[in-house]
């Protein structure tokens, strides 16, 4: 279904920002996402520019009957930021943030990545846990739970917020924290964009920086199942400020190698004493484990995971790295497709592993998350990379127990992968989206269906 401009006009009246159709010059640049693979064509694209924007666009697609998509940094696998003959709710211009120092919080509007948040809060030396790709959209990341370098010491980006201005289906905008709206507040952590439009989010920001210790080293892969094994068990006694992540990956040479990405969010003397076994072990190949500025680290792996590629993902969570499982992920990635895919390991640990269950609508709190991620340029190679995510995960599927981070479901995955994303915390949800969003107006998601 298309929509004429009378429909346009009818929604302009309401709406400050640009509306984008396809006879638009802006339309083919505006309408492309992060993952290559995504080709959707809306019918309008709505450049907000405020909350009242939001709310004009929210009304203007219920009204119509119109699949309604968010888009905040247009990360998402699975291209649910975008959709086919539906409204865009684009949130390119509302990128406002505003730390207060003494109080030790950030506001930010949707728009905001993290590269962008991070610069804002080093500016006085204070920092909230946020992704590992600076391209990264906050909004995203912080409303299906957000992994991050600060975890073992701050907890997971949902932890850290304090507040949400959100939009509902019906049009109203709502005020949710601890005391205004307590089950909303606690469904839009870790329950995605299911309950609502979110225009501003308000965080906790600690001290870190500018300085910390972190970087990577990176082993030959003939040594991998032996580094993973270190890993496994350095990170049983490693302290909660220190976060390391395992990766196999292939390097700028073409080698294929597993490689150590640490961070300390502490004092820089404490660091280098934490991260000293991670320095000590092996021959690594790279290794640049040392003090690096917090915005470099959070830059780190940056090039890894950039736009307009090709991408296809499945993740998965461990309760540990047994011997199957390592010896798993390194055959498979012995046979990787493309230089430029990766497995990577990232514990819950610390602050992070310490909060319960039921505390957040996000449930994971234990074990190591597990993604398996394939990049490639060519579409002539989509068949072979794909194949190759598959079959690395169902090879692992006899050594864990089942589980999957919200954010890096596909858009291939059934039902039973959504209920494994929100664990125990499904039902509550289920009611929670009844009382906010009965007719699932924002489905365009890992959909939670009203009870």
């Amino acid at each position: 279904m298309a929509i004429g401009l009378p429909g346009v006009d009818r929604l302009q009246k309401h709406h400050r920002g640009a509306l984008i159709t396809a006879s638009d010059p802006r339309y083919e640049e505006g309408r492309r996402v992060w993952n290559a693979m995504i080709d959707k064509r809306p019918a309008i694209i709505a450049r907000c520019r405020g909350a009242a924007d939001v709310v004009a666009a929210v009304n203007f697609a219920r009204d119509s009957d119109l699949p309604l998509a968010i888009r905040g940094g247009a990360h998402n696998i699975a291209g649910r930021s975008t959709c086919d003959d539906g409204l865009v709710i684009d949130f390119a211009d509302m990128k406002s943030i505003r730390v207060d120092p003494i109080r030790r919080v950030a506001r930010a509007e949707p728009g905001v990545r993290w590269t962008e948040f991070d610069a804002e809060t080093q500016g006085f030396g204070l920092a909230t846990t946020g992704g590992t790709v600076g391209d990264t959209g906050i909004a995203g990341l912080t409303l299906g739970g957000g992994f991050g370098w600060l975890e073992g010491r701050c907890g997971m980006t949902v932890d850290n917020l304090l507040s949400a201005d959100v939009v509902l289906a019906d049009g109203s905008l709502v005020h949710a924290s601890a005391t205004e709206h307590d089950d909303l507040y606690w469904a839009l952590r870790g329950g995605g964009g299911n309950f609502g439009v979110v225009t501003s989010f308000e965080y906790r920001l600690h001290e870190i920086g500018p300085m910390i210790v972190g970087g990577l080293a990176v082993h030959p892969f003939p040594d991998a199942v032996r580094v993973l094994k270190f890993y496994r068990d350095f990170l049983k006694a490693a302290p909660d400020p220190l976060t390391v992540a395992a990766v196999l990956l292939t390097g700028p040479d073409g080698h294929k190698g597993c490689g150590l990405i640490g961070a300390y969010a502490g004092p820089v003397e404490d660091g280098q004493k934490a991260i000293q076994p991670l320095k000590a072990f092996g021959t690594p190949v790279v290794n640049v484990l040392g003090p690096i500025p917090y915005l470099g680290q959070q830059s780190l792996i940056d090039a890894a995971m950039p736009p307009n590629l090709l991408n296809y993902w499945k993740a998965e969570f461990a309760r540990a790295l047994s011997d199957e499982l390592i010896e798993a992920t390194v055959d498979a990635y012995s046979r990787s497709v493309s230089p430029l895919s990766s497995i990577l390991f990232f514990p819950i640990h610390g602050a992070a592993s310490k909060v319960a269950p039921d505390a957040t609508a996000y449930p994971h709190r234990t074990g190591l998350h597990l993604g398996i991620y394939a990049l490639w340029n060519d579409p002539a190679d989509n068949d072979a990379n794909i194949a190759w995510v598959r079959q690395t995960w169902q090879s692992i599927q006899p050594h864990i127990p089942g589980g999957v981070y919200v954010n890096e479901l596909g858009d291939d995955e059934g039902d039973d992968r959504v209920l494994q994303a929100y664990g125990e915390n499904y039902k509550r949800l289920t009611q929670i989206k009844a009382k906010y969003d009965p007719r699932n107006l924002f489905r365009l998601n890992a959909n939670i269906r009203p009870a």
